[in-house]
């Protein structure tokens, strides 16, 4: 019988969900609806909450408010992917609803469960029912019901878990994209095991992993700054107690003419702000006109320089706390670059994978280029860090996949810079973007060039089954050419002509100006060749180009418009 939930259980219970999660992404990874090499639903869930294992097993257990929050702080930073940043909402109002809790009874648990639902739907711009939120939410709605009557947080959990495998089920009904394939929804099976695992918790069950969380991310090399790089000297946090009628942005204005990798996070209750600065105790008493200070602490960067090179080469971000802060004696969220360079009124930072793509979009402009796309969706810090280094205050992101969109919009308040995302799905989406950039137009303007002219083109790729599958009545087998148009299966079959001869004549139905074919890392050369006059003989009228891209799970990236 559990009838309050701790702050040391609810580190056991982010532990075993972890580890449930883990054990069975696969699973949840061949719940993809198109055959794709995909590896998406199930390993972005389990890089996320193992972002927060990580940052508790650093810690000592403590209050379950405290507790929660390094969870919901350490689930935003690491989020990948629709399912991770969704997963990391469902914690942030769980935390909320929990601040400075010490334990938790049946109500506050269960009515905590709700807030993360109620928090989710609230930011996802438009809910999609028969998924993750749909299941979260009767699952805690069962919860909240059950805790009316019941004290056990045991039975609570499991009468929830019942509920939310009733409305697991439903989930290919309520989604047409669902019910096409023939499948469940992904992230929703993910979270209920994430639920299982949290129960055994409860039962004082450990969940074993069968392998590590692996994430080979690329991180932030900060044994390449030196003392002397550090302009404003102390890092300075603080808490503040919000009070009504106090414009938030009157204070990171204050601080942005006083410092630099200015962090500040606020909700009803509080501001959390972070700021290097030669000054810190003037910038504490400007604070104080905001409301009482509930926490200070400051460091001479200087002095921490050594220590923070040996943690971050040790590949250590896990110890890390709430939204907008790292403990002592470790790092910033913000870093200034290795070196000065010259700010810009804006800057770009893209999202892809392959040599040649990434050669593409530093020749359009692109400031920096985050090594990503589909199978590695990189994370919100990712995204975050390069941002940050980016040299200009505003900066466009272009994710170039419609998995990554939702982790980067996740940056725009853990940052003092404006971040404008531009919703690209493709990478031929994001190089029609970045072409649409005058450099004299305002940045309203160029966001709206730039989100028009992604829409206007058409994406191909092309790549083989990863496993057999039966989607609108065409029946698939593993190893299989397929061709995905603008997000729909197009054609698949064992020979790539067969399916290389169907896209090009439904590429000409477009009568296309202009066709970009990228070629990836499997194709061969006389292949490529092949492919190409296919698809111009179908075309033509347009202008025919071909990159070697170099790009992994697409042999054919293929741009019409």
């Amino acid at each position: 019988m559990t009838k309050q939930v701790t702050g040391e259980l609810f580190k056991r219970m982010v532990a075993n969900a972890a580890a449930a999660i883990e054990n069975n992404k696969q699973e949840i990874n061949e719940l993809n609806v198109f055959p794709v090499p995909d590896g998406d639903t199930g390993t972005n869930m389990s890089l996320t909450i193992g972002a927060a294992e990580k940052a508790l097993a650093a810690v000592a257990p403590a209050a379950l408010g405290q507790t929660a929050d390094i969870t919901a702080g350490a689930l935003l930073r690491g989020a990948r992917g629709n399912s991770g940043v969704i997963l990391s909402l469902l914690f942030r109002g769980f935390a909320r609803s929990l601040k400075d809790v010490e334990c938790a009874d049946a109500a506050a648990f269960s009515n905590a469960l709700a807030a993360g639902v109620d928090s989710a739907y609230k930011a996802v711009m438009k809910p999609t029912e028969g998924t993750i939120l749909t299941v979260s939410r009767i699952a805690a709605a069962a919860a909240v019901t059950a805790s009316e009557t019941e004290e056990d947080i045991e039975v609570i959990l499991e009468l929830a878990l019942a509920e939310g495998y009733v409305a697991l089920a439903e989930t290919i009904n309520q989604n047409p994209v669902l019910k096409k394939a023939g499948v469940i929804d992904a992230g929703a099976k993910g979270y209920l095991y994430m639920l299982e695992g949290m129960h055994k918790a409860m039962r004082g069950v450990v969940v074993e992993k069968a392998s590590p969380v692996s994430d080979t991310a690329e991180k932030a090399d900060f044994t390449q700054y030196s003392a002397e790089d550090i302009k404003f000297v102390y890092c300075t946090e603080f808490i503040i107690e919000r009070e009504t009628g106090k414009d938030v942005d009157n204070l990171r204005g204050f601080l942005d003419a006083r410092g630099d990798s200015i962090v500040v996070v606020d909700d009803d209750a509080i501001i959390k702000v972070h700021v290097h600065t030669n000054e810190p105790g003037v910038v504490l008493t400007e604070a104080l006109t905001f409301g009482p200070l509930l926490s200070i602490k400051i460091e001479n960067m200087h002095e921490q320089h050594s220590e923070a090179m040996l943690e971050y080469g040790a590949e250590n971000p896990a110890a890390q706390g709430t939204a907008g802060q790292k403990p002592e004696g470790q790092g910033s969220w913000e870093q200034r670059p290795e070196a000065p360079e010259e700010l810009k009124e804006y800057g770009v930072v893209v999202v892809c994978a392959g040599a040649g793509l990434e050669e593409v979009f530093h020749d359009l402009g692109a400031d920096k280029i985050i090594t990503g796309g589909q199978t590695m969706n990189p994370s919100t810090e990712d995204i975050l860090e390069k941002i940050i280094a980016t040299p200009s205050d505003v900066v466009f992101v272009l994710p170039n996949n419609k998995n990554i969109i939702m982790a980067a919009e996740q940056c725009a308040p853990l940052t003092s810079k404006r971040v404008v995302v531009i919703p690209t799905q493709s990478i031929p989406q994001g190089v029609s973007a970045m072409l649409a950039i005058d450099g004299t137009s305002g940045i309203e303007s160029m966001a709206s060039d730039m989100t028009e002219a992604a829409k206007r083109v058409h994406t191909v790729q092309i790549t083989t089954a990863s496993r057999d599958s039966v989607f609108d009545d065409m029946d698939i087998k593993k190893g299989e050419h397929l061709a995905i148009l603008d997000g729909s299966l197009a054609a698949c079959g064992e020979e790539l002509s067969v399916v290389v001869e169907a896209i090009s004549a439904a590429l000409s139905d477009f009568s296309p100006e202009f066709i970009t074919i990228f070629s990836g890392e499997d194709a061969v050369e006389a292949e490529t060749g092949s492919v190409t006059d296919r698809i111009a003989a179908a075309s033509p009228g347009a202008e025919v180009t071909v990159i070697h891209g170099g790009q992994p799970v697409y042999r054919y990236i293929i741009s019409a418009e």
